[in-house]
């Protein structure tokens, strides 16, 4: 199978095909995450994989310049177009691979970095292997397995499939006069969301998303109405939030932020539904609750609870090959024992 790699820099093309020929997707390869990269000044390739005229799979590249060293990172990609064979998926991605060894040698980076949504299976994971790949010390900034809830039930049947307290919480939430829940683009709104960011960073002692990037992130793909805040009120004070986007008929659930002190009010089940309900509204198809473990096998993860959480809503898990690293020199060995260091530090 003959294949060719052009670099695609037409937004309908990019867009058309995560929306006509990729189920399995998310934003962070998105037309619009590119262009976020490129005002945090990261260099940014769009690769179209075509068989004659026929896209058949596209990957946004970003190069990662770090203290650690530089390097290419494909988070959750590439993409192939749903119902190609197995042997068409390994030619797909060798072709791409020579390509970003070639784009790496130019920029002068160690290792390549790629967490794809392929299913976790063997023959994926040997897939990978016999292109020279490892498992990552540490998952890209973007998760290996996740949890999803179908929307095209009806609003009656998602509220049937919950978990019976998460129902009976939601409606609780309703029935009280002084809990309000709205949403907003505003710009502006985000320093709203960045002090309870904030406040939960601290509460939970993680480092957050700087104030730049998040401000960056909403203002570029609300621009293209990909996406929202939401907040919650109680007594007229904003006491959660969360940063939702849409994109490309799917909702995603991506940062959320809670005020420590009102943790007993049931305020993030009510925000959850309303944005359910949003996302039906806007058709999409599937809510990705971004990120999931097993808590009952991983209890002292730090995802363990929000996982639980989300799993009160309904839906199914979804799990995916972990993030792979192809190194290309001896540099990024030092990295990998970096990483490596810092994931067990941090229980992850």
């Amino acid at each position: 199978m003959f294949l060719k790699i052009e670099e695609i820099e037409n937004k309908e093309i990019w867009e058309n095909f995560f929306l006509k020929d990729v189920n399995n997707k998310t934003f962070l390869q998105s037309f619009s995450w590119g262009e976020f990269n490129r005002e945090l000044k990261n260099k940014v390739w769009r690769l179209g994989v075509f068989k004659g005229d026929q896209l058949i799979a596209v990957c946004l590249v970003i190069k990662i310049t770090a203290k650690r060293g530089s390097f290419l990172l494909i988070q959750h990609g590439p993409n192939i177009a749903t119902g190609q064979k197995q042997e068409y998926k390994q030619e797909i991605l060798k072709t791409l691979i020579n390509k970003l060894k070639s784009i790496a040698k130019k920029e002068r980076c160690s290792f390549i970095r790629i967490s794809p949504l392929l299913e976790r299976n063997e023959e994926n994971k040997t897939m990978f292997k016999e292109l020279g790949f490892i498992n990552s010390a540490m998952h890209a900034n973007a998760y290996e397995s996740t949890w999803k809830l179908d929307l095209s039930l009806k609003e009656e049947d998602i509220l049937k499939n919950m978990r019976k307290t998460t129902r009976y919480l939601i409606r609780q939430a309703q029935k009280n006069s002084e809990i309000e829940v709205y949403k907003s683009e505003n710009p502006k709104d985000i320093d709203f969301y960045n002090k309870l960011n904030k406040e939960t960073a601290h509460h939970k002692k993680f480092v957050p998303f700087s104030f730049d990037f998040i401000k960056n992130e909403f203002r570029v793909l609300s621009e293209n109405k990909e996406a929202l805040l939401f907040f919650a009120k109680y007594q007229n004070e904003i006491i959660a939030g969360a940063l939702v986007i849409f994109w490309s008929g799917i909702a995603f659930y991506h940062q959320a932020a809670f005020s420590p002190k009102h943790h007993k009010l049931p305020v993030s089940y009510f925000l959850q539904w309303e944005i359910i309900k949003e996302a039906k509204i806007r058709k999409c198809f599937f809510y990705d609750f971004w990120g999931y473990i097993e808590p009952e096998s991983n209890r002292n993860h730090p995802w363990s609870g929000p996982s639980l959480f989300k799993r009160g809503f309904g839906g199914r898990p979804y799990y995916y090959i972990k993030t792979q690293d192809l190194p290309l020199s001896f540099r990024y060995w030092p990295v990998f024992l970096f990483e490596k260091i810092r994931k067990i530090n941090r229980n992850l």
